[in-house]
């Protein structure tokens, strides 16, 4: 029987491995758009970078609310959703931190530089989620 996740326990499992969250945004027509994404945590906020230019950096400038949904597809199956609001920064050294952090998380300390570095130039953002609701599940398949 699934058991729902409580403080501690979400933040963990979100953050455990490489996993990646699949992000959903909306379009300008309404339509949902749904994208995976490197991230980070700071605190309970989502922290990750995208191209002003790209659906997602556009979708986020003109509406904020996103959903981020990370899960373990082993069973007994888990998975988070982070439903929250988003805030965007184009400050250089605050994006070259973050994206530093986030590079090391999915491809290890020895390359965090250069992705970091990599993704922090102009054109690029550094998104906050900042988390409204939280539902989290363990043991879906017990």
């Amino acid at each position: 029987m699934a058991k729902s996740m409580i403080d501690g326990q979400w933040q963990q499992f979100v953050s455990y491995g490489t996993r990646t969250g699949k992000l959903a945004t909306t379009r300008a027509d309404g339509s949902p758009h749904v994208v995976p994404v490197w991230f980070v945590l700071d605190g309970d906020d989502v922290l990750f970078n995208t191209g002003r230019t790209s659906v997602k950096g556009r979708n986020l400038a003109r509406d904020g609310r996103a959903v981020l949904c990370v899960d373990d597809e082993k069973p007994p199956y888990a998975f988070v959703t982070l439903r929250g609001r988003a805030t965007i920064t184009e400050d250089l050294p605050e994006m070259r931190r973050w994206a530093t952090r986030i590079a090391e998380r999915y491809m290890g300390p020895d390359l965090a530089e250069t992705y970091g570095t990599r993704n922090a130039v102009p054109g690029e953002l550094l998104v906050r989620l900042t988390v409204e609701k939280v539902v989290g599940q363990t043991g879906i398949s017990d």
